[in-house]
């Protein structure tokens, strides 16, 4: 199966076939994938070079224009290296773009820190009137890459991750997604972990949910399946743990509730290992999300 990322420069080439707007912005990352693209639209597909600075502002810049950029490089060089041109370039300037990552939290244990970003969607969250989509399956990536490319001048970030789901479920891009019910607590899975999710949880008698937009956050989509299910709340995250947590408590503000929040822990692993080792370390794998998610849903779950 091809990766979200083998997904996104064949779907992005179609869009420049289709649209004259769109417009695609690069730092040396990902030039290769864009050859025949580039040929045929030399004026709308820009690398800029090793200059993630750069690569934010000429994409505002095109926003400006009327253009519809779609920006892409690493996490850490899309998000947090450039924060500030994202923050007052985009943010500041009510410009609109496509900013799409690629690498994730530890998706390339190889390249050390410096190409892992975890802490991403917090970061992303601190800003203004951005919607978050958060794939778990590269037919989820497709369309949420047309959702975005068509979302007007809104401001969108997709985040694409080598790890998968093994199938792909109905997206739209607004709601959570109801793959299980039950009456013990409510398990909201975020993009490619819910098949370690729905591993973990099996037997247990808990509603699972799947989100791949988490911003704007489905509000209402919870506090449905609450209502059935229970208030006892476990968020499991492929990035910084509890980077939702705060989203959970403004939606059931009016209940009493209880929320774990799941995912990628703040200590630096310094030893590159796998990828796999990697979602162990963290305690996202299914073993270890089963004992967490059992211990704090408790007897109900029937755990």
């Amino acid at each position: 199966m091809d990766t979200m990322r083998d997904r996104f420069a064949p779907v992005v080439s179609r869009l420049l076939d289709e649209d004259p707007r769109v417009a695609v912005v690069l730092a040396e990352i990902g030039k290769d994938a864009f050859h025949e693209a580039i040929a045929r639209h030399p004026e709308q597909v820009v690398n800029v070079g090793i200059r993630e600075q750069l690569l934010v502002g000429a994409a505002a810049g095109m926003a400006l224009t009327g253009l519809r950029p779609v920006v892409h490089t690493f996490a850490s060089f899309l998000v947090e290296r450039p924060f500030e041109q994202v923050k007052l370039d985009f943010g500041h300037q009510g410009a609109g773009a496509v900013l799409v990552s690629a690498a994730a939290s530890f998706d390339w244990p190889a390249g050390g820190f410096t190409h892992m970003a975890p802490g991403d969607v917090a970061l992303m969250d601190t800003l203004d009137g951005w919607t978050v989509h958060v794939p778990g399956h590269p037919d989820e990536a497709e369309t949420l890459l047309r959702h975005a490319v068509a979302a007007g001048d809104d401001r969108v970030y997709v985040r694409l991750s080598v790890q998968s789901n093994r199938r792909a479920l109905p997206v739209d891009g607004e709601r959570f997604v109801t793959v299980r019910e039950g009456r013990a607590g409510v398990v909201l899975a975020v993009g490619p972990l819910l098949d370690a999710v729905l591993e973990a949880t099996e037997g247990m008698d808990a509603t699972v949910l799947y989100a791949t937009t988490v911003r704007p956050f489905d509000a209402e989509g919870l506090r449905r399946a609450a209502g059935a299910a229970g208030t006892d709340v476990v968020l499991v995250e492929p990035y910084l743990a509890g980077t939702s947590t705060a989203a959970v408590n403004d939606a059931l503000a009016d209940l009493p509730h209880r929320v774990l929040g799941l995912g990628v822990g703040r200590r630096e692993l310094r030893r590159y290992g796998t990828v796999e080792e990697h979602t162990a370390a963290h305690g996202l794998d299914a073993r270890s999300l089963r004992e967490r998610i059992g211990g704090f849903l408790g007897a109900r779950a029937g755990v």
